[in-house]
């Protein structure tokens, strides 16, 4: 599931319905979030990955952000939901 290059709110729903087709059309019980384009965010993209992370887990899935931009890895520890989106390996 790759994140595009701009995601703040204006992006945020098209956003996130894009990822949920992708997370229903995976295999396996992983599922990975790849950050590494995102360069143009905000809060919103938090939004969004924790509404991948609550669909994933209502599949039985687990789901790991790849290559996190460290600011958003700020913002997502600032508001306290750092552990709910973990690091992929």
């Amino acid at each position: 599931m790759l994140l595009p290059a701009q995601l703040t709110h204006a992006d945020a729903s098209a956003c996130a319905h894009m990822l949920m087709l992708s997370l229903r059309a995976q295999t396996g019980q992983a599922a990975v979030a790849d950050a590494s384009a995102l360069q143009t965010f905000d809060s919103s993209a938090l939004a969004v990955l924790l509404e991948c992370r609550r669909e994933a887990k209502a599949m039985g899935k687990t789901l790991s952000v790849k290559a996190m931009p460290s600011k958003l890895r700020e913002l997502a520890v600032l508001y306290g939901i750092g552990e709910l989106l973990p690091a992929a390996p």
